[in-house]
């Protein structure tokens, strides 16, 4: 009797839920604003959050949460459909199932993946879409919330549609798609924490882009693969894009490597775009993950590149479906890849003795008279389409590599830098004492500054570093860090200062550049003189410099300032990076 009465309590609960998930779904309309509107418009920040939450709360297998601050002062959401019956537990999550990250409106106005990703959670959660059984979902719904409040129908100057879509910038005038390793916005915080609460497999990152004119609706920018490095990387140039080409051809969507020109015909060929670790896909290949931007065509129209987009992710769930446990094999044997006495990669270049060649759909195009200017420019004759061989140079060279140390040193005071690599996921530990180490130093030995603002930033490039050996003091307190973890490849980026988006680069260690304690001239100048007559070495050095340097032989300032630098007068901090390095 007691068994028959819990039996009948289950069923009812069962039969109340169904009943209440029957009557929210009966009770709200799941037609986006852009299938009301036929494909001219797109919803709005306040619209696309009440879809999820409405869908959420019609189906078990989607939940919305809301994740980390933004600039605008409105939180970043993350939304999963799950069949694993794991809810939004992702350590859970990563033992059975692969993860999907699809990010959406890093740039309001290139809405397309806003549009597509609702319908097509939709689709999944109706049946209308077969769902992945071996593989969640998580979107960010719109990831630059204070563009998306930013509407305007005049900014995206060559878009073909929608009506009204947000802005480039975010509420702080960044260009997100830019801060990924500096992140000096909110958004970008949020999403190194969101990033790493689900560690995805695969990671898809939905724009609109156009440097030429050309037929496809669709192209495809996957993360370098050399520079992804290893198996994975040639897994990803050899299977999954070849792959992701073929299922959309075989639903009639072409596509091609997004094109990167600009003001020129392709048909002259191009590379592959490098997207170092400020870019979305270059921060997510630091920790292993498949990277890819959907860049749909902007001159086509709208209801064509949102239904493209569909295809493309539908595609990929499909491929992370199929080949679920390779992605993780690899994954797996890559982040083993990397350890101390390697030497890692940080800069790179086109390798001009290889490339692909593509079959390439395009227009003629040909530079006339401007009726406006009086100069030349470029026109495309769509009357004209063409289909013609291309070469696609898509293979890169290290130009620059450091050797990995088996730690990095950084004193307390760096608060800043310890921030962001706690932020994401770094284990480090802190002298418990005063200790004193053997070290690998840096001098900041010559650099080139931006003369442009880019970013917030007056960056740094072509840095060059002098190393040397020394027994120093570190405090208790101080930043202990080995590279024996999954981090390995963020902290080497990062805190190598010859590497391109180092923070070095990006102006965290402004400070050192500039000299603290000077001279007067006429104080040193005695002391100088003094200086030269008691070391001989320095003397010859000094007057070896005047004879050959017609420059600083005519500049008495300049020649008091180099004996000064030849001092114990002159101070350690100046140009000293402080990171330090151990190997032994």
């Amino acid at each position: 009797m007691k068994n028959l009465l819990i039996l009948l309590v289950l069923v009812t609960s069962c039969s109340e839920k169904n009943n209440n998930v029957e009557n929210v779904e009966s009770k709200i309309d799941f037609t986006t604003v852009f299938e009301k509107s036929n494909g001219l418009e797109t919803a709005t920040y306040k619209e696309t959050i009440e879809f999820y939450t409405d869908l959420a709360d019609a189906y078990k297998e989607v939940s919305i949460q809301a994740i980390g601050e933004t600039d605008s002062g409105k939180p970043l959401h993350i939304v999963t459909f799950n069949m694993a019956n794991t809810g939004d537990d992702f350590d859970a999550i990563r033992r059975k199932n692969r993860i999907i990250l699809i990010n959406n409106g890093i740039h309001p106005g290139e809405s397309d993946g806003i549009d597509a990703t609702m319908m097509l959670f939709r689709d999944i959660a109706q049946g209308k879409v077969e769902a992945p059984q071996q593989t969640v979902l998580v979107t960010i719904p719109i990831y630059n919330v204070g563009g998306s409040l930013n509407r305007n129908s005049g900014t995206r100057t060559n878009q073909n549609g929608p009506k009204a879509y947000g802005f480039r910038g975010n509420a702080r005038n960044f260009d997100l798609n830019r801060d990924f390793i500096k992140a000096d916005t909110k958004n970008a915080k949020a999403f190194a924490k969101i990033f790493h609460l689900i560690q995805p497999d695969v990671f898809i990152d939905n724009h609109v882009s156009n440097g030429a004119d050309y037929q496809y609706t669709l192209t495809h920018l996957f993360t370098q693969h050399n520079k992804l490095g290893g198996k994975l990387g040639a897994y990803l140039h050899t299977q999954v894009m070849p792959e992701l080409e073929q299922k959309l051809q075989s639903k009639s969507w072409d596509i091609t490597p997004y094109v990167n020109v600009f003001n020129r015909t392709p048909e002259t060929g191009f590379s592959q775009f490098m997207d170092s670790p400020r870019y979305s896909t270059g921060y997510t290949t630091l920790f292993n993950t498949l990277g890819m931007m959907v860049e749909t065509h902007m001159l086509k129209p709208y209801k064509q590149r949102v239904e493209g987009t569909y295809e493309l992710m539908k595609s990929m769930i499909e491929i992370t479906e199929e080949q679920g446990s390779k992605i993780t094999e690899l994954r797996k044997e890559q982040a083993e890849s990397w350890s101390a006495g390697d030497y890692y990669p940080i800069a790179w270049q086109v390798d001009t003795t290889q490339s692909s060649t593509l079959k390439f759909k395009g227009y003629e195009g040909e530079m006339v008279l401007s009726e406006l200017t009086g100069a030349q420019r470029l026109k495309y004759d769509r009357s004209k389409p063409f289909t013609k061989e291309v070469s696609y140079q898509n293979y890169f060279n290290a130009t620059d590599s450091v050797m990995i140390p088996k730690a990095y040193v950084i004193p307390q005071g760096w608060h800043n830098v310890i921030n962001l690599l706690e932020l994401n996921n770094v284990a480090f530990t802190q002298f418990k004492r005063d200790t004193t180490l053997t070290v690998t130093s840096y001098k900041i030995d010559d650099y080139q500054t931006r003369r442009n603002p880019y970013e917030g930033h007056y960056s740094h490039y072509n840095t060059k570093v002098k190393s040397s050996k020394e027994k120093l003091r570190f405090n208790q307190g101080d930043y202990m860090i080995n590279t024996n973890q999954k981090a390995i490849r963020y902290l080497i980026e990062t805190l190598e200062p010859t590497a391109p988006d180092s923070f070095f680069n990006w102006n965290f260690f402004d400070t050192i550049l500039q000299q603290k304690e000077g001279f007067s001239p006429y104080v040193w100048e005695d002391k100088a003189r003094d200086l030269l007559k008691s070391n001989p070495e320095l003397q010859v050095e000094y007057n070896i410099k005047v004879s050959y340097d017609e420059d600083f032989a005519n500049n008495w300032f300049a020649q008091l300032d180099w004996i000064h630098k030849k001092s114990e007068n002159y101070e350690k901090a100046h140009l000293q990076y402080p990171v330090y390095l151990i190997y032994e």
